[in-house]
């Protein structure tokens, strides 16, 4: 018998059926797993956010407060440490910063990269889901810098005398050696850390004065700033600058930049990753004219807080124009306390207190320096206006992210990241029973439940009170959220139990359970 021969073309349609069936899946794949915002603030303090201070809080931030009517508000979630770099390092990997070479401090300038090659970030796993990744906004985690023999000395240079607008010590040798440097690409950045593109600058207060497109610098730093812009808490170290460089631009840049990335990729098939490390309320307070004054406290960061508030708003209505605010999961969030060098004491004169009920603020080892705002908003997953008070870290985005998109954390990553996803689903009880902070001195705070194990006296950073007190801090925040009534002589058996199982975390090099050995 002669087989039947079927016709050509009901081959190609069922070829093209099978085709469209494979597409539509992929399509009903994608759209399973979220977009995700991640927008950072950067020394945004516990109380800086109405909605967290409601008695104290005398600064309005009505898109921020927006997003936690609408979503998940966190009143225990902490950041790594009370600076930046180490947090943002926890915040990216799920590991703890002190596992690297940052055990105190930040990443200086021009030092190489913190995140290893080899190491996963939240932007690596997004993209074993084919999402579209972007970082925008202050990276601070450092780069390989195409620097040759010298070359440090040629980038720090000042101006001489005290004319802010005068000559600036720079030879033609250091420019010839700039446009060497600044027109290599520059290794080691969020493009090495699985972020597909990165538009932003180092840290704005820091040199170079200049975006960062990718692994390329936005033109060549010819000058240096005005000594003007040393002033009143702006930039902070000199260095190569563009010409006609100005503070102001950066964040406006930035928000226009993430506008225009959720935009279009909010019009692709693939889901998407922004992560959005805002430079403020940071240092430079470089406010914009519209926002100055507009807090009535006579102080440029609570304006420049009001504007950072703006730019949450501007992204919150991207998403919306762009028509996937159902399909899009929010994270807000900041990096470390408030920074007191900036007026707070006159803040707190005028009744706004930037920690709220905490004690201490950026780089301190309290509960001012880390406990910090955390908002989740994930439509259908989330309740609108839900408070969950239960102990939650930065590090825990990693496994949060993992489970929602179905991607297992091999051994090598994530080692102390925990998912709040049963959180953000409403339901009751502790996802973890450890956490730990540390001060700019690499102080560590331990908690363990309601208790907290500070290993040292004083707060490890620029707070004083309590340097000359007991070797250790324990504190019942359950009771004692304020840090006023240190316990550790009356519980001995408390102390000898966080601090051994603190060591335990340390020694194992992990504490998220490593996942079970391949059969």
């Amino acid at each position: 018998m002669i087989p039947h021969l079927r016709c050509p073309l009901c081959i190609g349609g069922a070829v093209l059926a099978g085709l469209a069936v494979l597409a539509g899946q992929a399509a009903a794949d994608a759209a399973e797993w979220p977009n995700v915002v991640i927008l950072y603030a950067d020394d945004l303090g516990y109380g800086d956010v109405r909605c967290y201070n409601p008695e104290r809080g005398k600064i309005p931030t009505p898109q921020i407060d927006r997003l936690a009517a609408a979503g998940m508000r966190f009143t225990d979630g902490h950041s790594s440490s009370g600076v930046c770099s180490p947090s943002r390092y926890t915040l990216l990997t799920g590991r703890y910063h002190w596992r690297t070479r940052l055990t105190k401090g930040i990443v200086g300038v021009w030092e190489p990269p913190l995140i290893a090659r080899d190491r996963l970030t939240i932007a690596g796993l997004a993209k074993r889901r084919g999402y579209r990744t972007a970082a925008i906004g202050k990276w601070h985690l450092g780069w390989d810098w195409p620097l040759a023999e010298g070359d440090k000395k040629r980038l720090a240079r000042g101006r001489k005398g005290r004319d802010p607008d005068g000559p600036a010590d720079v030879s033609d040798a250091d420019r010839v050696a700039w446009r060497r440097i600044f027109s290599e690409p520059i290794g080691g950045g969020p493009t090495a850390c699985g972020f597909d593109s990165y538009f932003g600058t180092d840290a704005p207060n820091w040199p170079p004065y200049c975006f960062i497109d990718g692994d390329r610098t936005v033109g060549i730093p010819t000058t240096l700033l005005p000594l003007a812009d040393f002033q009143n808490n702006r930039a902070s170290i000199q260095g190569p600058a563009l010409e006609g460089w100005r503070l102001e631009e950066v964040l406006p840049a930035l928000r226009d930049r993430a506008v225009a990335f959720i935009e279009e990729a909010a019009a692709q098939e693939a889901p998407f990753l922004l992560y959005m490390p805002l430079t403020s309320p940071h240092t430079p307070l470089a406010v914009n004219e519209p926002w100055r004054g507009r807090s009535g406290l006579d102080n440029a960061c609570a304006d420049l807080i009001m504007e950072t508030d703006a730019v949450v708003g501007d992204v919150l209505t991207a998403i919306e124009r762009a028509g996937v605010t159902d399909e899009t999961l929010v994270v807000f969030t900041s990096d470390n306390g408030f920074a007191p060098y900036v007026g707070v004491r006159d803040l707190e004169q005028r009744g706004h207190y930037p920690s709220g009920p905490l004690r201490g603020y950026k780089s301190d080892a309290w509960e001012g320096g880390h406990r910090v705002p955390l908002i989740v908003r994930y439509p259908g997953v989330t309740r609108p206006g839900s408070v969950c008070e239960a102990l939650v870290h930065q590090a825990d985005l990693m496994a949060t992210l993992a489970e929602l998109l179905d991607v297992p954390l091999p051994a090598d990553a994530g080692e102390d990241s925990v998912s709040l996803v049963p959180l953000l689903r409403g339901e009751s009880g502790p996802v973890r029973q450890h956490a730990v902070s540390c001060s700019i001195q690499g102080l560590p705070a331990i908690r363990d439940g309601r208790w907290k194990l500070i290993l040292g006296p004083g707060s490890g950073g620029w707070s004083k009170g309590g340097g000359n007190g007991p070797e250790v801090q324990l504190y019942d925040l359950a009771s004692d959220l304020g840090e006023r009534n240190n316990l550790a002589s009356a519980r001995p058996d408390r102390v000898q139990a966080i601090r051994a199982a603190y060591e335990t975390i340390v020694a194992a090099g992990r504490s998220r359970p490593a996942p079970p050995a391949a059969e």
